[in-house]
């Protein structure tokens, strides 16, 4: 029981540390929007390249994690 209940642990963290990076790229992009309006088209595709990299890096660490236990 105790292993189970650090692996749901390590996976909240995962889960919360992946919602943390991915706010402050959108926090990021949308005050460098807010200052160049016109580059809005590229800081936005950086954006999503950015976060969708977060994301594949956090489903792999949740399941690196879920085979581990």
């Amino acid at each position: 029981m105790e292993a189970f209940s650090l692996t749901a642990l390590g996976l909240g963290i995962i889960v919360f540390g992946a919602a943390i990076g991915i706010s402050k790229i959108g926090q990021s992009a949308m005050e460098a929007m807010s200052r160049q309006p016109e580059m809005s088209s590229k800081i936005q595709t950086a954006m999503i390249v950015a976060a969708a990299l977060i994301e594949g890096v956090s489903l792999f660490a949740i399941v690196v994690a879920w085979l581990v236990d």
